[in-house]
């Protein structure tokens, strides 16, 4: 199948680059022009893609060649940017910085080329002059293939851009085009924590922050000629990639707030398409699951910040209990399986699982894993595998045993709680790594379903 995606990539020289301000500022001031625009982030982000969806008020999808296949990935390309005028690809680290320290395998770079997609450098310019130049002549050299065909620069006064615009010119030709700059904004900073930026959920003022570097992006950021980028880029090839279709109806309540909001929206998606209604509800405000549900799905966040609040929530901690008891199929990634433990940080939990969980006070098992089932269980039959990734601060005296995470490196370890009706560990997955889990999970839905008739 063949997709017309009008696109581009916004890639950094490195992580605090500004990339994630240069998009988000890009894709605001498009959106105030009245253009659709679609949103991707390059590897396994959750955080980035929460803000690019509270701008252009669509899902934000990632883009993972550890999760994917090359034809996947191209696949949900297309399928997410259909009907697009332009759809924005925010990079990971630095452009070339792949899973390891001398690899390009899951980078930008990788992304770029696989799509053939046309990249607009975010260079940082605090501090520096003409070296800035010498920064996009290495990038454009490194590798070939690289499509780099504009820049931006970040931190940029107003009275330097004009002359470092010429002299990229000069240098460079038709090659890389200046495409403008950003200015220091402080007043439109977002702030960070150890899994990088907050969540959108928590910036107050979020709305003026972007409309603020939505009015500065018009003012010095060259729009049209991103316009044009995109409208030039490859259509991209692939093949269809068919999920399951089910007869029969479920229902999946999804944990939704600001204590549990980490996931791929592909996921969702997904089930969807399969024939479920997702059911948002709170684990902190609402009372209860909601009614008639035969599956659950509590993903990650920081159930840590909110631990007091989940906690006096009784009413809703004893309907998960009860839920659980009875035996619904239940995914819960990283937050959400923090929150099935006796306890976060001593503050009792909803006590289905054993174990206490504590602050590490450094990133855990941090990175990509091959998870491998030690016998079969809600997701799986015993040997079969899916690509995985942990990011968390937060360790369990009980992580479970039910799989084998392994690295490339030879380093692994046991991990995931599992039962014929129950996924519960660090280890966040795509289902487009591995359909057969979607499959099993919405097949364990049904069962329950039909248990329930009876």
């Amino acid at each position: 199948m063949e997709n017309r995606i009008p696109r581009v990539i916004f890639a950094g020289t490195n992580s605090g680059c500004g990339k994630t301000t240069v998009t988000c500022s890009v894709m605001q001031a498009l959106v105030n022009r009245g253009l659709k625009v679609g949103a991707f982030k390059c590897g396994p982000d959750y955080i980035d893609t929460m803000f690019h969806s509270r701008i252009i008020g669509a899902k934000s999808a990632n883009l993972d060649l550890v999760f994917f296949t090359k034809n996947t990935l191209k696949y949900l390309l297309g399928k997410n940017g259909a009907d697009r005028d332009i759809s924005i690809i925010e990079g990971v680290m630095g452009f070339y910085d792949g899973m390891g320290l001398t690899t390009v395998k899951a980078s930008t770079y990788e992304v770029a080329q696989s799509t053939a997609s046309p990249v607009i450098l975010v260079v940082g310019a605090r501090g520096a002059a003409l070296s800035i130049l010498a920064t996009i002549q290495g990038f454009l050299t490194l590798y070939p293939d690289n499509q780099i065909r504009g820049v931006i620069l970040n931190q940029c006064s107003a009275m330097s851009y004009p002359a470092l615009a010429r002299a990229i010119g000069e240098r460079f030709g038709d090659a890389v085009r200046p495409l403008g700059f950003l200015p220091p904004m402080p007043d439109c900073a977002l702030e960070s924590r150890h899994l990088g930026l907050v969540t959108a959920a928590e910036v107050t003022d979020l709305k003026e922050k972007l409309q603020a570097m939505a009015a500065q992006a018009e003012k010095t950021v060259d729009l049209d000629g991103i316009l044009a980028l995109a409208q030039g880029a490859d259509p991209v090839f692939c093949e269809r990639v068919i999920l399951p279709q089910y007869h029969e109806p479920v229902r999946i309540a999804v944990a939704r707030d600001n204590a549990f909001c980490f996931y791929y929206e592909d996921n969702l998606d997904a089930l969807r398409e399969m024939g479920a209604e997702i059911v948002r509800f709170s684990p902190l405000e609402d009372e209860a699951l909601p009614a008639n549900i035969q599956g659950l799905y509590l993903g990650g966040g920081y159930p840590e910040l909110y631990a007091q609040a989940l906690s006096d929530n009784q009413t809703m901690l004893k309907s998960i209990q009860d839920a659980i008891h009875r035996g619904i199929p239940c995914i819960a990634e990283c937050g959400g399986f923090m929150y099935l433990t006796q306890a976060i940080q001593g503050i009792p939990m909803a006590q289905v699982l054993p174990g206490t969980c504590f602050d590490n006070g450094k990133l855990t098992r941090f990175g990509y894993v091959t998870l491998e089932a030690k016998r079969d269980n809600l997701l799986c039959k015993a040997g079969e595998k899916i690509m995985a990734h942990e990011f968390h601060h937060w360790d369990c005296t009980e992580p479970g045993d039910g799989f084998t995470a392994s690295k490339p490196t030879g380093r692994h370890w046991d991990c995931g709680v599992v039962t014929d009706r129950l996924y519960a560990g660090y280890p966040h997955f795509h289902f487009y790594a591995n359909l057969n889990f979607a499959k099993n999970f919405y097949e364990a839905c049904i069962q329950y379903k039909g248990e329930q008739a009876l």
